[in-house]
């Protein structure tokens, strides 16, 4: 089996790696059990309870492999746990730990190399070091992109960043946003958002929703025309607000000449990538009308708490695996 023949290709599968444990100095990674028996995972002084990621396809490559076959799942691109972006830390300590994440990930995918490939992990607070990472990755370790989260201290149409998307389009690999728990190693979440697991829920969808505007907005999308970007749950809110977004972009005084033409937001919205993993036909149904079904992408979050229970995401007919192997610059099946 290959990309190429793959029937089903899940582009939103989480890896953690043991052997990346410490190396991002003080701020850990560091697995180990709790005083309640349980799980411990920290990040800096962030802890994460009760979640079994040794012995889980998490871990695991082999119960992933099984996993993936009794889900259906042919190929899966692998990615950086969002837990461990790190993208608020000192640069020195985030670039070794980006270093051996993606040292380690491009030797575990090598290895299944008919069922698996992986993506970057990246300093995105040091451009310089995140363009010269994201080179490594792609030209010496064979990993087919890189997945950052939405914040990291510089907003998405910083000056600073235009040289790092001119490496992705040099590169011709695509750019994954989704993303971290607010606080981890950067700014605490909005106050209400500290229960029912609402940094999840909402904090993630508000950060997918700043950053496609960001990205539209800022003129990212019009100034670098070859750069791939895809979005994380179906791009937040963005389906439900594009009428409103697209408003703005007409009639507000910051909106730029290029946007208050019929129809400007929306052919920009419909040059970026979503992953399909909203869990509501109905909102899947919006996000299809809005940016057509040939910009989306299987996204499951395997083995994470909110994978759907057959291991499968809403509507995935081959046409999404073909959608993947366009986004990953890895061939077309007729």
């Amino acid at each position: 089996m290959s990309i190429e023949t793959a029937r089903t290709v899940d582009i939103h599968a989480h890896a953690v790696l043991e052997e990346t444990f410490g190396t991002a100095g003080a701020h850990g990674p560091e697995l180990t059990t709790g005083p309640d028996g349980r799980p411990l995972f920290r990040v800096g002084g962030y802890r994460l309870h009760g979640v079994r990621y040794r012995s889980s396809p998490f871990m695991d490559v082999d119960l992933r492999l099984a996993a993936m076959d009794r889900a259906g799942i042919d190929f899966q691109v692998l990615s950086p746990n969002p837990l461990t972006y790190f993208h608020f830390i000192e640069p020195e300590a985030a670039v070794a730990f980006c270093r051996r994440h993606n040292d380690v990930l491009a030797a575990l995918v090598r290895r299944h190399p008919g069922r698996l490939a992986g993506l970057a992990a990246l300093p995105m607070q040091a451009p310089d070091a995140a363009i010269t990472e994201l080179r490594r990755a792609v030209e010496e370790l064979g990993l087919w992109g890189a997945y950052v989260g939405t914040e990291f201290g510089l907003r998405l149409d910083a000056p600073e960043l235009d040289p790092v998307y001119e490496s992705f389009v040099r590169l011709d690999v695509p750019l994954f946003l989704h993303p971290s728990p607010a606080g981890i190693d950067g700014p605490p979440a909005f106050p209400p958002l500290d229960r029912f697991d609402l940094d999840l829920l909402v904090g993630f969808a508000a950060q997918e929703t700043i950053a496609v505007g960001t990205l539209i907005y800022g003129g990212v999308l019009d100034r670098h025309p070859g750069l791939e970007v895809c979005v994380s749950h179906g791009g937040g809110a963005i389906p439900f607000l594009l009428g409103r977004f697209a408003e703005a972009a007409r009639k507000r005084p910051w909106a730029s000449a290029a946007l208050r033409g019929p129809g400007a937001f929306e052919a920009r919205l419909r040059r970026l990538w979503f992953d399909n993993h909203v869990h509501s036909a109905a909102s899947l149904a919006m996000l299809e009308a809005v940016v057509g079904r040939d910009r989306l992408v299987l996204g499951t979050n395997f083995a994470g708490w909110d994978q759907p229970a057959d291991g499968k995401a809403i509507d995935a007919p081959a046409l999404l695996a073909d959608n993947a192997r366009r986004l990953l610059r890895r061939g077309h099946r007729a």
